[in-house]
């Protein structure tokens, strides 16, 4: 049986400013655009946090039963490890998904019921990352998802339910946080490219190869940085998302030497906090162009 702290680590409590981040992006555009309703922003949080321990769950789950975790350099993982039984985290992930889901219901019954097919398709896309006969995420997919889910439509989504519209900043603000969150993926399946190519997990950074992939990442920042600059179009304020920049430069430099394997690991953190950085500095701008 794992222990409280192998729980924890399981739960990898490192990818959660990828569940932050896009609320507190979405809230800042909800400032811009009139006043936000903070309870709703609470929800939206919990909402976030708790999908985003699921997937990381499921797909602790999904890929210890495939046997693509046996070799894993990385985070611990419950599954793979032998830590935890494999019905005991899959439980784990569905009660995430069983709360993120109530959470939705409370949204949806507040601000519009078309909401319950974004959470239904939400937690689908969590569950069939790793999980069923044919996951995404081993065909090349997982980057879009996680853009969509944990960007775009996190952000807008967020901003949606408390002033009742979609934004033009709302957009441009999910782009940047979604390229960031799209980044961190990208960091790490790079770091897996030999460990999945040997189980044939085809991710993005393996149709790509290696150095394909470096350049990916290093053009996700630089979509990040054009979306700042798009947001300063509508107050210089938002600027202060640059604040994020010193993180990203440090996340990148590991990526651009070359770096391999756990010399990777610092890239995944710094590119989290880059990300948490950039949603706290445009959400204050937006908040004080408001």
């Amino acid at each position: 049986m794992a222990t409280a702290s192998q729980w924890i680590e399981g739960a990898r409590p490192r990818t959660l400013p990828a569940a932050v981040a896009p609320v507190v992006a979405g809230t800042g555009a909800a400032l811009y655009a009139g006043e936000a309703v903070w309870w709703k922003a609470a929800v939206c949080l919990l909402l976030s946090l708790a999908l985003q321990v699921g997937v990381n769950y499921a797909n602790d789950y999904s890929d210890g039963v495939k046997g693509t975790d046996d070799d894993r350099v990385g985070p611990l993982r419950l599954v793979g490890s032998g830590a935890a039984d494999a019905a005991a985290v899959k439980r784990a992930a569905l009660v995430c998904f069983a709360v993120g889901g109530l959470l939705g219901l409370l949204l949806a019954a507040t601000s519009g019921w078309w909401l319950v097919l974004v959470g239904v398709a939400a937690i689908a896309a969590a569950w069939f990352y790793t999980g069923g006969s044919r996951p995404y995420g081993y065909h090349a997919l997982g980057e879009v998802s996680v853009f969509v889910f944990f960007g775009l439509v996190a952000v807008m989504g967020t901003t949606y339910v408390q002033v009742g519209a979609f934004t033009w900043p709302s957009l441009a603000a999910g782009i940047g946080v979604g390229a960031l969150a799209c980044a961190i993926l990208v960091a790490n399946n790079l770091r897996d490219i030999p460990t999945d190519t040997a189980t044939g997990k085809r991710t993005l950074a393996v149709v790509l190869g290696d150095r394909g992939t470096r350049i990916f990442y290093v053009v996700l920042l630089v979509v990040t940085l054009v979306t700042v600059w798009w947001l300063a179009s509508y107050t210089p304020a938002a600027l202060l998302g640059l604040l994020a920049f010193p993180w990203a430069l440090r996340a990148a430099t590991p990526v651009a030497r070359g770096e391999r394997g756990l010399a990777l690991v610092p890239t995944l953190r710094d590119t989290g906090i880059a990300e948490l950085v950039l949603a706290v500095g445009v959400a204050v701008g937006l908040a004080i162009g408001g």
